[in-house]
């Protein structure tokens, strides 16, 4: 220990807290030598500690209800998400596209019955004023800014986009409802993917001419 903060330990000033050997203990006062140590270790346990609760609670998730579906937009982080879902089926019915599906009992595990959206077959249109989120009453979705939307990371297989064998195309940048700020053309014509700007939708995706499509989320 530090001597510092071993002195400030010693002493018994206003603040006492405990007993140590039968003697009261003193915790360092604001401004007292041994405080601002004190309150240095204290910051660093509560950082380490926040961690370890972050990744506890991440594995938790992982084990419970493993995330293998892509959410409409709004969706709460996995775990509370299942729990919230009545799975009444609301935000299926009010989609305009109909691209919200209900995840079959069989293999859906805890999910089953909940809401979930296939990018490879329809995709997400990116409404502007979200009516899954909308008709949601449970919170399981929420209304939220577009800009804060991440349901799905997309990546581009620059081996199948004819772009990169020289042929002309942007199908994808032009289908993209988000615009220039998720899916841009370079200026040879090819894709340039945006991540902080993508809202994982998938319209891009099931717009490739390419089959399979160049283009394909994955989970976030």
């Amino acid at each position: 220990m530090d001597d510092a903060l071993r002195g400030a330990l010693d002493r018994q000033p206003l603040g006492l807290c405990g007993r140590r050997h039968g003697q009261a203990r003193a915790i360092p006062l604001a401004g007292e030598p041994g405080a601002e140590l004190l309150n240095e270790r204290r910051a660093f346990f509560q950082n380490v500690f926040g961690k370890l609760l972050n990744e506890v609670a991440k594995r938790t998730e992982e084990r419970v209800a493993p995330k293998r579906w892509f959410r409409p937009p709004g969706a709460a982080p996995e775990v509370a998400f299942v729990a919230a879902c009545t799975r009444c089926g609301d935000c299926i019915d009010v989609c305009p596209v109909h691209a919200i599906l209900k995840t079959p009992a069989n293999g859906g595990g805890l999910a089953a019955g909940t809401p979930y959206i296939d990018p490879t077959t329809r995709a997400c249109i990116a409404c502007e004023d979200m009516p899954c989120a909308a008709a949601c009453e449970t919170g399981a979705l929420t209304k939220v800014p577009w800009d804060t939307v991440h349901m799905g990371v997309l990546e581009l297989d620059p081996q199948r986009c004819i772009t990169f064998q020289g042929a002309e195309c942007g199908v994808c940048a032009r289908a993209c409802p988000i615009g220039e700020k998720a899916l841009a053309l370079d200026d040879r014509g090819r894709p340039v993917l945006k991540p902080e700007g993508c809202v994982g939708c998938g319209v891009c995706v099931t717009a490739c001419v390419t089959v399979p499509s160049s283009l394909k989320l994955r989970l976030a």
